[in-house]
Formats: C-alpha cells, structure tokens, sequence
C-alpha cells in the first residue's frame, strides 16, 4: 500500500529516503485523482521494496504543497537524493508512471 505522507513525515520518508520516491498530490473532493488512486496502489505493490510510493492530501498538509509548487492535482513527483527529478500533472494511463519510474531508478 501506498504510505501516507505529510508535513511532519516529509524529511525522513522521502527526502532521506536513499530510493527513488513517488508522491500522488491529491485531495478527496479531486475525480481525476480518484482516478488513478488505483494506480498508484498497483505501482506501490509492484515496486515495492525498491521505490518509495505514497500520497500527500494537499488539504492536510499545504505546506508540502507551497513548497513543491503544487497548483494542479494531481502532481506526481518523482523525488531522488531529496531532490525532484521528474514529474506528472493530471490523470495519467499507468505505463506513464512505468517509464518515469524505470528512468531514475
């Protein structure tokens, strides 16, 4: 399962985290994001154990969401070595995810 992340868990889950980590910017109220909720579950069991996947809810936590820039959900970034490398705005078919993963990991 995807892990949950948030403004008190950022730095150790993922800026320290020494894999490549996927974070799904999302919110309840947000279709699309709902959308590929499943999605991200499925790349989180699948990589498991060699990516990072997890989900920040923008509401909870806007700083997250300040400091990455966020405008638009959902955003998927791809952050490795506390920094992010490559990104996704909008719903997005699974293979998309595949091939940005597969490049940085």
């Amino acid at each position: 399962m995807a892990k949950e992340f948030n403004d008190a868990n950022f730095q150790t889950e993922v800026l320290s985290s020494d894999k490549l980590s996927v974070i799904d910017f999302w919110a309840e109220w947000c279709g699309p994001c709902r959308a590929i909720g499943p999605i991200v579950e499925e790349i989180s069991l699948e990589w498991a154990g060699k990516v990072n996947v997890g989900k920040v809810n923008v509401d909870h936590n806007p700083q997250l969401s300040i400091n990455y820039g966020i405008t638009s959900i959902p955003a998927i970034l791809f952050i490795k070595d506390g920094k992010v490398v490559d990104k996704l705005v909008g719903a997005q078919p699974k293979v998309n995810f595949v091939k940005k993963i597969e490049a940085h990991v």
